[in-house]
């Protein structure tokens, strides 16, 4: 199972690989590329495939697991706690802020209050079979795409930032992150001591950059979310892009592989967690990290238009499976 956190230096991963490089979360020192593990609850009816995915994660060098409790009801933070040991070094990422719909067409609702905040991190403890979870992120759900909070939903980041500071001084979380917020609400939580963003970002939406470069200035690790664009309507994919797609045929790699690497390539304090339930894909999205782009390749993905994430999700919007499959070479739900 993973590390079940103490005040101890955290153990470095089995094996001197570290993919796409090395970067800080928090007091942590992980790979600059780790897996989002989202995508695995479409594996609940092979548990082996969906373990396997996970230790082939650790072998070719990702260090650090993205996961939440509304991922298949804790099927897949199970997987997780199965999937590793201690000295794996795995450092596990979990969020809160949203509660499993079981049965629903959207499969999580807004779960916001502080008290439902407490209750999340006690599911992702049972569920993980830690006695502390290493980063625990507090996705807010006013910005970026998602679900839009609505009624007694609409909370304070100041009455959320101190629940979650409590639990970290309980030792139940290790550090704090935020997840779908705007540059305000991280000046605002900088205070509070927060190790990580989440946020919807890619080559192909980058409204989020003043964001980006104040989480650099603060030394923040930012983790973008649809790191390739995203599967809701209105929002671009980076393979439907001609730009990124000559670049890619001039590498001989694939567009996704290109939109990774110019991830890695553009900040810094980028930490990657492409998802997917694919071993194939899995090698692919981990091998984005030793993509050389040349320097007039860079300047024409720099140049690609940007387009909004901004996108209140309902039911009408929710991708179905094909566009699940369409995300899956590398993507991550938030």
């Amino acid at each position: 199972m993973p590390t079940s956190h103490s005040p101890a230096t955290p153990q470095p991963a089995v094996g001197t690989v570290h993919a796409g490089g090395t970067g800080p979360l928090g007091r942590h020192t992980v790979s600059r590329i780790g897996y989002g593990a989202m995508q695995l609850e479409r594996l609940h009816d092979d548990r082996a495939a969906a373990l396997a995915v996970l230790r082939r994660a650790v072998e070719l060098g990702a260090d650090h697991v993205d996961t939440a409790q509304f991922y298949g009801n804790g099927f897949v933070n199970e997987l997780i706690r199965d999937a590793y040991r201690p000295d794996d070094g795995v450092v596990v990422v979990s969020k809160v802020g949203a509660d499993p719909d079981l049965g629903a067409r959207i499969p999580l609702r807004s779960a916001q209050r502080p008290e439902q905040l407490r209750a999340s991190v006690e599911d992702n403890l049972r569920s993980l079979g830690l006695d502390q979870i290493p980063v625990v992120n507090l996705r807010r759900l006013g910005s970026g795409p998602g679900l839009r909070p609505t009624g007694d939903q609409i909370v304070d980041l100041d009455d959320q930032l101190a629940v979650m500071t409590a639990l970290r001084d309980e030792g139940k979380i290790g550090a704090i992150g935020l997840s779908g917020v705007t540059a305000d609400e991280v000046r605002r939580a900088v205070p509070a001591g927060i190790v990580c963003v989440q946020n919807a970002y890619s080559l192909v939406a980058r409204d989020d950059e003043p964001t980006l470069r104040l989480c650099q200035t603060e030394q923040i690790a930012w983790m973008p979310f649809f790191p390739l664009g995203g599967a809701f309507p209105g929002m671009t994919h980076v393979q439907d892009v001609p730009e990124v797609v000559a670049v890619a045929e001039s590498l001989g790699v694939t567009a996704a592989q290109v939109g990774l690497a110019w991830l890695l390539r553009h900040a810094p304090n980028v930490l990657l967690i492409p998802g997917t339930a694919s071993a194939e894909h899995l090698a692919a999205n981990i091998a984005a990290g030793d993509v050389e782009i040349p320097d007039d390749a860079l300047a024409a993905l720099d140049a690609v238009p940007t387009h909004s994430t901004d996108i209140a999700v309902d039911e009408d919007n929710w991708p179905d499976e094909a566009g699940a499959e369409r995300q899956a070479p590398a993507s991550h739900g938030g």
